[in-house]
């Protein structure tokens, strides 16, 4: 079957991936619009990554019969167009849950130790000369109140770090889960209360924007915000807003508003934030873990058996 990897794979990748059994491989970076418009005719499925996948995309398809997402969310898929196709849609919920829990852990503690400000200032020869006032901005992660907003695959995994670190744990959810570790709170009660908010929910249209200036002015001033969900959820100028103010102390973000960022976005100019390129679930592991399961899909495709964690 003819499949279309949309992703700018490496050399070590692109070869594992080369010897699936079954599957014809075209890998197109991301970033090559022409070659990708090319491919597209002939594929019979597209593992899609991030880049967009438009309606006008699967209308370039003739022969497309599934949609793989590399990951979990689909909000970069037009569903719609998808299915006046009958082309089927499958994500991987769980692949990327350790990658992305690491990840969030590491935002957070970078966050409340002001690493890359530390690193810029070490590389620029004056780490050893910061301002004394720095000092009452670092913050230990233990102790704190962390407030979990969603419990889902990746809160399952940092919960019980985050209680061995001795952080008091809060979460939201649409209904409580006995299962969770901390006590449940509406949003709303989770903000008030807590000195680092983590996002882990999905975009749709209900939670786009949920965090926006209204939500930030609940909050805990000086709370630390981190986001390594989907950059849609937070008002960006809400966001710098309050990080220049202070309301936020300091955030710690794998996505944005628009990706790839402006290279004159104001958010890269504050100190007070760790920032990663969307890459929160980028890990060898996880590679491992999604592409088993995209190619055990692509042979149930052609063996005309039930997919794999179909969403559409």
């Amino acid at each position: 079957m003819k499949v279309l990897l949309h992703y700018r794979a490496g050399p070590g990748l692109a070869a594992r991936l080369g010897t699936l059994p079954g599957i014809d491989l075209s890998v197109v970076p991301d970033t090559d619009d022409a070659a990708f418009a090319a491919a597209l005719p002939g594929a019979e499925a597209i593992w899609h990554v991030l880049r967009p996948l438009s309606a006008a995309d699967i209308a370039a398809a003739p022969r497309l019969r599934l949609i793989q997402k590399i990951g979990v969310g689909v909000n970069t898929i037009d569903l719609e167009a998808a299915r006046a196709r009958g082309i089927a849609v499958c994500n991987l919920p769980g692949t990327n849950a350790r990658a992305v829990a690491e990840l969030t852990l590491l935002l957070m503690l970078g966050a409340l130790r002001r690493v890359a400000q530390f690193d810029a200032a070490t590389r620029a020869g004056q780490g050893w000369s910061q301002p004394p006032e720095l000092q009452d901005s670092l913050f230990e992660l233990g102790g704190r109140t962390v407030g979990l907003v969603g419990y889902g695959a990746i809160p399952s995994l940092l919960a019980p770090v985050l209680a061995a670190l001795g952080c008091r744990l809060l979460y939201t959810a649409r209904t409580p889960k006995p299962e969770a570790e901390g006590s449940y709170r509406t949003l709303a009660g989770l903000l008030a209360e807590s000195d680092v908010v983590s996002l882990h929910i999905p975009e749709t249209p209900e939670t786009r924007g949920l965090i926006d200036a209204g939500a930030i002015a609940r909050m805990k001033r000086g709370a630390v915000l981190v986001n390594t969900a989907r950059g849609g959820l937070v008002d960006q100028a809400a966001l710098v807003a309050a990080l220049r103010s202070g309301q936020i102390g300091a955030a710690g973000l794998d996505v944005f508003a628009q990706e790839p960022m402006a290279p004159d976005d104001p958010i890269l100019a504050l100190p007070n934030v760790v920032l990663t390129p969307h890459i929160a679930w980028l890990t060898t592991g996880t590679f491992e873990r999604s592409f088993a399961i995209a190619a055990e899909n692509v042979r149930r495709l052609a063996a005309g058996e039930a997919l794999l964690h179909r969403v559409a």
